[in-house]
């Protein structure tokens, strides 16, 4: 099997990921997973779909990542993982989709308005 190539988006996060057979290292822009993400909560979302398709220590996964937040940058990793799962075996995908891991979460920031503060928050009124 060759490297499979997939992107998984996330509000302003864009993340190429390189999936190849190997024995479960995860590279996240040139850093081990630990190294790049401090916080065990954000590994463990990285690691969700290796654990969920039952692969976790059967590929190298390659990731380039940029934009956004630490979490976003999170979120869009593990649906690039899960998508590159799918194409490395299609009987993956039914563990996948249960578990919400294929679904692009395509909410994104609401833009600020003319005339406010924010998007939505006003300027503090005052009658007099």
């Amino acid at each position: 099997m060759e490297i499979i190539n997939t992107i998984g988006r996330r509000k302003t996060s864009v993340a190429r990921i390189y999936v190849s057979p190997g024995k479960g290292d995860v590279q996240i822009n040139n850093k081990e997973l630990k190294e790049y993400f401090l916080s065990e909560i954000h590994q463990t979302m990285v690691k969700q779909p290796l654990v969920a398709a039952k692969a976790d220590g059967q590929f190298d996964v390659v990731v380039n990542v940029e934009g956004g937040g630490i979490k976003g940058q999170a979120e869009a990793i593990r649906l690039g993982i899960a998508r590159a799962l799918v194409l490395a075996d299609a009987e993956n995908k039914p563990s996948l989709k249960k578990d919400g891991l294929l679904t692009r979460d395509s909410r994104m920031v609401e833009r600020k308005k003319y005339g406010k503060r924010k998007a939505r928050r006003r300027f503090q009124f005052s009658k007099r």
